[in-house]
């Protein structure tokens, strides 16, 4: 999970002070934390201006609640309403402020070689993970995700025309989870700059963007460490900017000494895992915080055989993937920007991009 680092509350009152001193009104940090999407959202303003920032918040906290309810994949929702039209072979209303969500999925889908599948929401609901409560405590049984698999439904399978969407297979179950969260950011990042806020994050889960900077600095946002308490990593913003962590600790259970977590690989039906090594998170930079959230996960489900390729192919420089053993494996790039928190450091290994 990605989450601001905050500046200490001594350094804080001292920059207060000394700009009362002067007879100008202090900057100050404006925040607000909630749950959405499955997850905590945290939004953090930078402004001198407490009223317009708390109407920012206000404004960007309705917004980000509509689309929730809007791209909900199992409570009733204009989706779920969707997903039982195309699972009966008919055409679906799209909902116009879904109709881009949608066409950027397929690019992206198509990007990343069907990596990212939001039509695999059957395989994601049979694992347990379209629901509110825990997750579930077996594995699925295993000729029943064969059975989904074999169908094979894809982005591809899907034809929009205006607002109307068919489907060649009617095993296409829409989920946005893998992408939802980042496209939503972009979206209340664009509304913060109507309502003339420049200085921004917007964090939803690991899925964050930031805009502008934290007064005099860059905003320094930080990495979770994937197995153990704090913070892994930091790297701070060049303005705006996109960070996005996929990680296997989010939602998961365990079964037997293994872990079984969101993150399907849809080519086998299972949690996407690694060979050698075992995928514990990956964490992209990229302007847009909805092609990074879906390029941290396809990614995280190409694992070393694959991931440098489809990182070409989808645009990605900035790449770190930590291991279950707290090895890091990062871009040129990315190494150039990362500032390690925990000691000793861990081991790394800097592979470049083909």
């Amino acid at each position: 999970m990605t989450v601001p680092v905050k500046i200490p509350r001594a350094w804080a009152v001292l920059l207060i002070l000394a700009l009362n001193a002067c007879g100008t009104q202090p900057a100050q940090l404006h925040q607000r934390q909630f749950l959405l999407f499955g997850t905590l959202v945290d939004i953090s303003i930078w402004s001198a201006d407490k009223k317009k920032a708390e109407n920012a918040i206000a404004q960007i906290t309705a917004d980000l609640e509509k689309m929730h309810h809007e791209w909900h994949a199992w409570h009733d929702s204009p989706l779920t309403r969707l997903n039982k039209a195309l699972a009966a072979g008919q055409p679906g209303t799209v909902p116009p402020p879904m109709i881009p969500l949608l066409q950027k999925s397929i690019a992206l889908s198509d990007a990343s070689d069907g990596l990212f599948n939001p039509a695999i929401g059957k395989l994601i609901n049979v694992w347990g993970f379209q629901q509110d409560d825990a997750p579930n405590s077996t594995p699925p049984d295993a000729a029943r995700i064969h059975a989904l698999v074999t169908q094979q439904p894809t982005m591809q399978d899907l034809t929009l025309a205006q607002d109307q969407i068919t489907s060649r297979n009617p095993h296409a179950q829409l989920d946005f989870g893998a992408i939802a969260k980042g496209y939503a950011v972009d979206l209340a990042i664009e509304k913060l700059r109507t309502l003339g806020i420049h200085n921004a994050i917007i964090n939803a889960g690991g899925n964050l963007r930031a805009i502008g900077t934290h007064g005099d600095r860059p905003w320094r946002i930080g990495i979770r460490n994937p197995r153990g308490p704090g913070v892994l990593a930091s790297i701070e913003a060049r303005g705006d900017e996109s960070m996005l962590t996929s990680g296997d600790y989010e939602r998961f259970f365990e079964y037997q000494g293994k872990r079984y977590h969101h993150i399907i690989d849809p080519r086998t039906g299972y949690p996407a895992r690694g060979l050698a090594s075992v995928t514990a998170s990956v964490t992209v930079i990229y302007p847009d915080a909805a092609t990074a959230d879906a390029a941290s996960t396809a990614l995280f489900v190409a694992g070393p055989p694959r991931w440098r390729d489809i990182a070409k192919k989808m645009d990605i420089q900035y790449i770190m993937i930590v291991d279950d053993k707290g090895n890091v494996t990062m871009t040129p790039a990315m190494a150039e920007r990362v500032r390690f928190e925990l000691k000793p450091a861990p081991t790394v290994s800097i592979v470049a991009l083909p």
